[in-house]
């Protein structure tokens, strides 16, 4: 195997889970921290590179990916952690707040302000929830709010659709107040959703305050949705942002998923891209530590779980018990950690 190591790494992978793989991976020599006698140790089962073979990035990674969907019967990776709405999980609390933003965009409440720790699924919920939308309810997204007052401005006239709003804070004023207008005469609703608003300095939030003056002596023209982590919360209280606060028609919060959600939620994954052919066992004390140590936070339980199956296949079992488990639990206990308070 002289020439030989192990991009495991790459994999999420420790070198010995290659071990037990039976599957055809040959992959490009680089050194690493655990020395070279140790990775070609470790690759011993592992047929030699052929000539004309791919590398890891090519061919060989596509069937590596194919085995391990083969094996479990995916159609597709269960704990990605991108914010698909189709993995969409309702637990209670996510229920709640999606009820809460929808009622209060269709009651034009103003402004409508949803906070949940890192991880705790809050662009998953903004992603179903649009989807959840009328056509007919014309939306504008800000996923970037680290910039100026007049861009903000100018994003959101065209995400609109808004034609030439102009490049002074008047003229795209302007350009929202008659879009809005000529949508509440044909009795359409608009909304704004800003990701990441815990990002937002206070002058930005004042500008989008002003924008929420746009109303009629009845109704709000355009319903606001700010979405953000806990912070938010201090940032609205500041005094200079009162009367931004007292305009908040609806606040949800998403709180961590319960010991129950938690099982349920791996379920539903599983389910999700299953094909039925296989039956996949978390046993009941790994969910516990699982849940213990995520603190019911999707994007950890995503993290824990698809290192726990990636050492599933290296062993070929189905059964998640606590020595599958343990390595997930170790090389992942940093990433699960609370950050550390002031």
């Amino acid at each position: 195997m002289t020439g030989y190591t192990s991009t495991a790494l790459r994999l999420k992978l420790p070198v010995g889970d290659f071990n037990h793989v039976q599957c055809r991976v040959p992959i490009k020599s680089q050194e690493t921290r655990y020395g070279r006698q140790v990775l070609e140790n470790s690759l011993a089962d592992l047929p030699q590179k052929t000539p004309g073979s791919q590398t890891l990035w090519g061919a060989e990674a596509e069937d590596f990916t194919l085995l391990f969907h083969e094996f479990f019967g995916f159609r597709e990776n269960p704990f990605s952690n991108t914010p698909d709405p189709g993995f969409f999980y309702m637990s209670r609390n996510h229920k709640e707040a999606l009820l809460s933003m929808l009622f209060g965009v269709k009651q034009r409440r103003g402004f409508i302000v949803v906070t949940g720790e890192i991880g705790a699924g809050k662009t998953t919920l903004v992603r179903h929830f649009l989807q959840q939308l009328p056509q007919d309810l014309k939306t504008a997204v800000i996923l970037n709010p680290k910039i100026s007052t007049t861009h903000l401005l100018s994003s959101v006239a065209r995400d609109f659709g808004i034609p030439n709003p102009g490049k002074t804070r008047r003229s795209i004023y302007e350009g929202l107040s008659k879009f809005l207008l000529q949508g509440m005469q044909h009795d359409q609703n608009a909304c704004l959703i800003i990701d990441e608003s815990q990002c937002l300095n206070v002058k930005v939030l004042e500008e989008i305050r002003l924008l929420s003056n746009l109303e009629t002596a009845k109704q709000k023209l355009i319903q606001i949705v700010l979405v953000g982590q806990p912070e938010m919360r201090e940032v609205l209280m500041q005094p200079s942002l009162t009367q931004l606060r007292q305009r908040i028609g609806v606040y949800v919060h998403l709180n961590g998923l319960s010991r129950d959600d938690t099982s349920a939620y791996i379920e539903h994954r599983l389910q999700q891209v299953g094909d039925g052919t296989v039956k996949i066992l978390f046993e009941s004390s790994v969910i516990r530590k699982i849940h213990e140590i995520s603190r019911g936070i999707p994007r950890l339980i995503n993290a824990l779980c698809d290192r726990m199956l990636m050492s599933a296949f290296a062993q070929q079992t189905y059964a998640i018990g606590d020595s599958v488990a343990a390595t997930a639990f170790e090389e992942l206990a940093f990433i699960c950690a609370e950050s550390a308070k002031d």
